[in-house]
């Protein structure tokens, strides 16, 4: 093999590897991400479809999601493909720690 046919080689394989590296992991990184963000969907989440409605989760089955929007409580069924983002989690446990946060700053305050 002369240098001309090794560098024939040698080049498709660094686009190939170039191509890989910062088109399709990233790709496949933010697909993970957002496959996880879906399983995790549970009962008081809000989120906002694809489509842009904004709601809160009521209940959560096998592949739907039952969504309260607007001021009329109007429900809607949704697939979890749909989900586009949650903007606020349901997490009592830290939303109480939050609190217990707040007081404590609080206390020190009071102490100066």
């Amino acid at each position: 093999m002369d240098v001309q046919q090794l560098n024939a080689f040698i080049l498709p394989i660094g686009f190939i590897v170039i191509f890989y590296m910062f088109a399709i992991r990233p790709q496949k990184k933010k697909e993970k991400e957002v496959n996880e963000m879906r399983n995790n969907l549970k009962a008081g989440d809000e989120i906002i479809t694809i489509g842009g409605i904004i709601g809160k989760i009521m209940r959560v089955k096998d592949d739907l999601v039952i969504l309260e929007v607007g001021n009329t409580k109007t429900r809607l069924d949704v697939t979890k493909w749909s989900v586009a983002s949650v903007t606020n989690k349901s997490n009592v446990n830290a939303s109480r720690k939050e609190k217990d946060d707040i007081v404590e700053d609080n206390d020190d305050e009071e102490e100066i």
